[in-house]
C-alpha cells in the first residue's frame, strides 16, 4: 500500500515537471535480448561500437544498477506542429529532425530526471537515470511499462502522443507497482516501411542502421556511402519520414515544452550559408543543440550532400570554398556535390537544346 501511494505521488510529481506520461516496469531482462544480440552479430549497428561495448548491461539491467527493482519511464512530447519552415524554402534550408529544432533534449530531460532521483531518494531509493545514452534497451523497458508499443519502424507508438515523444528512464531500488503493456495496434499498416527513403526498415521490426538516414547523418563519423547520398535528399540531421507516415500521429498535440521550439539556426538558414561556419561559429550557433554532437565536420559533410541533391548554380561558390576546406571529409563531400549540381545543369541545358 505504501508503494502504491508513492507511485501516485511520483506520477503527480512528474506531471508537475512537465512530463506527458509516467509508467513503471519491473526491472527485468528486456524482452528482445536475443534479437538485440543477433542484430549486433549481423553488423546492423554499423559503427556504433558503444552498442556492443554495453551489450551485457543492455541485456541485464542489474549490471547497470545492482539491486534495482523497478524502472520508471517518462515521456516528453516534442511535437511542434507542422514544419517550421515554409514548404517553398525547405529545399534551400534543408531538413532537420523535429526533436533537434530546439534545445538539446538530453539536457532538458536530464535536469528533470535529477529531480525525480531526489524525490525517490527521500523514500530510501538508490537511482540511476538515463536519457537515450545509457546502456539499456530503453524502448523494451518503455514498452513493458505500457508507454507505447513497438511500431514496425522500431519506434514506439502511443495512442495519445503518436510517435513524437522522447524517453527518460530511472532505475530504482524501490519496488513500485508495474503497469501493464499496451497491445500492438499497427495491424496490417506498413506505411512507415514504405516511407523510408533508403529501405533501412528491411522488414517489420527489422532496422538496418547502416542504411538509416539518422545513422548516416549523426552516428556515422566518416564518409557517407556514395550510393546512399542521393537518397539522403536535403536531410542534414536525422530523418522524420517513418514518423511522419504513422497514422497514429493524427492525434498528436503540440508540446507544452517551450525548450523544443524551433530556432532560426535549425529552420531558417540557407544550406549554403552553413558552409561559412568555422569551428567557433559552429559551436556558438549550436551550443545548446543536439546538433553540436556531430561537430562542424559532420554537419558540413551533411550540408554538402544535401546541396549535391537539391542545390543549384547559386550554391557553387560556397561549395567550391568548402572543397578547399582543411578537413578532408568536408572537402570530399563538397567536391561530390559540385559534380552533382553541374551534372544536373548540363542535363537541363541538353533538354532545352
Amino acid at each position: 500500500m505504501k508503494n502504491e501511494e508513492l507511485k501516485k505521488e511520483l506520477i503527480a510529481y512528474t506531471r508537475e515537471l512537465g512530463f506527458d506520461s509516467c509508467r513503471v516496469a519491473a526491472c527485468a531482462a528486456p524482452k528482445h535480448t536475443s534479437e538485440f544480440r543477433t542484430w549486433l552479430r549481423e553488423g546492423a549497428a554499423g559503427e556504433m561500437s558503444y552498442m556492443e561495448c554495453g551489450e551485457e548491461k543492455r541485456c541485464d539491467p542489474q549490471k547497470v544498477l545492482p539491486g534495482a527493482r523497478s524502472i520508471v519511464v517518462v515521456t516528453l512530447n516534442y511535437w511542434q506542429g507542422e514544419s517550421a519552415t515554409p514548404k517553398a524554402f525547405e529545399a534551400a534550408t534543408g531538413r532537420i529532425a523535429r526533436y533537434a529544432w530546439g534545445e538539446d533534449y538530453h539536457e532538458v530531460i536530464s535536469q528533470k530526471l535529477d529531480k525525480i532521483d531526489n524525490f525517490l531518494c527521500r523514500s530510501g531509493g538508490t537511482q540511476k537515470s538515463y536519457v537515450d545514452t545509457g546502456p539499456i534497451l530503453e524502448r523494451d523497458h518503455a514498452a513493458q511499462a505500457g508507454i507505447g508499443w513497438h511500431g514496425k519502424s522500431t519506434m514506439l507508438i502511443d495512442t495519445r502522443l503518436g510517435t513524437w515523444f522522447l524517453l527518460g528512464e530511472t532505475l530504482t531500488t524501490l519496488e513500485l507497482p508495474p503497469d501493464p503493456p499496451q497491445r500492438d495496434r499497427c495491424g496490417t499498416c506498413e506505411r512507415c516501411i514504405k516511407a523510408c527513403p533508403t529501405a533501412a526498415i528491411a522488414a517489420p521490426h527489422r532496422l538496418d542502421a547502416r542504411r538509416c538516414i539518422s545513422y548516416l547523418t549523426i552516428e556515422l563519423k566518416g564518409s557517407i556511402p556514395v550510393e546512399l547520398r542521393p537518397l539522403v535528399g536535403n536531410r542534414i540531421f536525422g530523418c522524420d519520414d517513418c514518423l511522419d507516415a504513422c497514422p497514429w500521429n493524427r492525434f498528436a498535440q503540440v508540446s507544452r515544452e517551450t525548450a523544443f521550439l524551433a530556432r532560426r539556426s535549425t529552420t531558417g538558414i540557407l544550406l549554403r550559408d552553413y558552409l561559412k561556419l568555422n569551428d567557433v561559429e559552429f559551436h556558438a550557433l549550436f551550443r545548446n543543440s543536439p546538433i553540436k554532437r556531430i561537430k562542424r565536420r559532420g554537419f558540413l559533410r551533411n550540408v554538402c550532400v544535401a546541396l549535391g541533391n537539391v542545390g543549384d548554380l547559386a550554391d557553387l561558390p560556397a561549395l567550391k570554398r568548402a572543397a578547399s576546406d582543411v578537413d578532408p571529409l568536408i572537402a570530399e563531400h563538397a567536391t561530390w556535390a559540385i559534380a552533382r549540381i553541374q551534372q544536373r545543369c548540363d542535363m537541363q541545358v541538353s533538354k532545352v537544346c
